[in-house]
């Protein structure tokens, strides 16, 4: 074992990011001995006896704070009481326990729907709490809140005795390998992408999506969001408490620009070679013409994203292919 190297606890590591950051620290480097994970059979993040036992016996040094009860709108609205409990009872649980544990850095991942709905766009780090939000996904976007705001009020309660050093990231839309491609539960690019591959599979004559394909959407592959997680665990803090403050420390990380749903369903449908007509039906809602974050912070502090949406819409389709195989 390299005493050296930090013990690394990836709650969700078998999720879309949690998977992605294992292999950012492992390219980087890291010993895969050294980074811990636990399936949700194996450690019930919301049970706090399980989780403060968890930490007691495996100590580590740094946690990524990657598990979340997460879906798209139709989960969203079937299941709130789910989402605001599991996600609020999981953060609360993991944070705590890590400082019982003297865990010293801890990354909690987040969403930009923390945003209130009529945000300025794109929207910054401080539009947070200033409206409200879109109610469809009100219950996880409260809990994400909570997040944010507990890792901040340890930091101001226990960071000067106890050198702790809890931060956030809220990352866009992502998307890329490990994501779930449920027809009913999954975000726009997963669900697009067995939709354009069953019309394939069927030779259907076209593929109708709901709404005008106007609105605006920014989408970030996997892989750059782990790769921003571990820049932003490692951002020297006396830098990262330059570029933020105590009650406002969370950081956004986004792609830079954003595509409207046409542009992307065709960009979809030309990997999956679809070659029907695609139809939009501006009969049902649109949701909100624009939703961008402002990743200008980020990318003063050293980091951008990578990989275009052409290449990492590739990456997904054959992960979705490797999947249903």
């Amino acid at each position: 074992m390299n005493n050296k190297m930090p013990k690394i606890y990836v709650a969700g590591h078998r999720g879309m990011v949690g998977s992605a950051i294992v292999r950012q620290l492992i390219a980087n480097g890291h010993d895969p001995a050294q980074i811990v994970g636990r399936t949700h059979a194996e450690l019930d993040l919301t049970d706090q006896a399980a989780v403060r036992a968890f930490f007691a016996t495996e100590k580590p040094d740094q946690v990524y704070l990657a598990a979340a009860k997460v879906g798209g709108i139709h989960a969203n609205n079937t299941y709130p009481a789910e989402f605001i409990y599991d996600n609020l009872m999981v953060q609360a649980n993991v944070i705590d326990a890590a400082f019982r544990n003297g865990v010293k850095k801890l990354l909690f991942l987040g969403s930009s729907c923390i945003y209130p709905k009529l945000a300025p766009q794109p929207m910054p780090e401080n539009a947070l709490l200033t409206g409200f939000l879109e109610p469809t996904n009100e219950p996880y976007a409260v809990a994400k809140i909570a997040g944010i705001k507990i890792c901040e009020s340890y930091n101001r309660q226990y960071q000067k005795d106890h050198g702790i050093d809890y931060r956030s990231v809220m990352p866009t839309n992502l998307y890329g390998p490990g994501d779930n491609y449920h027809p009913e539960n999954s975000h726009v690019i997963p669900a697009l992408i067995r939709r354009f591959h069953e019309a394939k599979i069927a030779q259907a004559p076209t593929v109708s999506i709901w709404g005008s394909g106007k609105p605006y959407r920014e989408f970030l592959f996997v892989d750059d969001m782990a790769s921003a997680s571990v820049h932003v665990m490692n951002l020297d803090k006396a830098i990262y408490d330059e570029h933020t403050s105590p009650m406002q420390s969370h950081i956004n990380v986004g792609y830079g620009s954003d595509i409207t749903i046409l542009e992307v369903a065709h960009a979809i449908g030309s990997v999956v070679g679809y070659s029907g007509e695609i139809v939009f039906d501006s009969t049902k809602p649109d949701g909100a013409p624009r939703k961008l974050i402002d990743s200008g912070l980020l990318k003063r502090l050293g980091w951008q994203a990578k990989i275009n949406i052409e290449t990492g819409l590739k990456l997904a389709y054959a992960d979705f292919l490797n999947q249903i195989r």
